[in-house]
């Protein structure tokens, strides 16, 4: 698998292997409470430095936010996470204690075996995930040999992670730390029981 950015943005991308996704658990529990606790406590990461991503390519990150702040918002409203399967779910708790926004792909439904990030072009757009069409024109988007099939703000239905899921590719849309990556891999392999490696972009 390959991924290529297009963009002056520093990514970090993961290829995701050995899957084997499973319903929500019951002993993701706790990572859930960090995740709501870190939140109600503030104890999470810049939300500025998403919101900076969106400004520099012309987004208003206030009218279509990062995913990380939206399930940051969630949570201090006292909603709860969503709970997808057990891979959405670390993803979605990392998204919202680092504040970093997180895409995810089934690499079995990608096209053509490279994903790049990139501007949409005008008209471009995809079904979202529960969502009516997700307009890219303009921004930053996450596109295959099929065209656009996620953003930093919604990914795409066609290539959604679902239990069948046995290799993915994750997208973390800004820098994150050595240690932060450790702590990916350690629940990748412990909730989506599999094994992770870096893809050089």
């Amino acid at each position: 698998m390959k991924v290529r950015c297009d963009l002056p943005v520093e990514v970090v991308a993961l290829e995701l292997y050995e899957l084997e996704v499973t319903p929500p658990r019951d002993d993701f529990e706790l990572e859930v409470k960090r995740a709501a606790q870190a939140a109600r406590s503030g104890e999470v990461g810049a939300i500025e430095r998403a919101r900076e991503l969106y400004r520099r390519f012309g987004t208003d990150p206030t009218r279509m936010r990062p995913s990380s702040e939206a399930l940051l918002r969630r949570l201090k409203k006292g909603e709860p996470l969503p709970r997808i399967n057990s891979l959405v779910d670390v993803a979605n708790a990392m998204s919202v204690q680092l504040q970093v926004p997180v895409g995810l792909y089934d690499l079995g439904k990608v096209k053509g075996g490279e994903l790049v990030i990139r501007l949409g072009t005008d008209g471009e757009k995809y079904e979202g995930i529960g969502k009516e069409r997700v307009n890219v024109g303009g921004r930053i988007c996450v596109a295959d040999a099929e065209g656009p099939c996620g953003n930093p703000s919604a990914d795409s239905a066609r290539t959604m992670i679902t239990t069948a899921t046995e290799e993915a590719a994750w997208i973390y849309f800004l820098p994150v730390r050595e240690d932060e990556l450790d702590r990916t891999a350690e629940l990748i392999a412990v909730f989506g029981r599999g094994l992770m490696r870096m893809i050089s972009t």
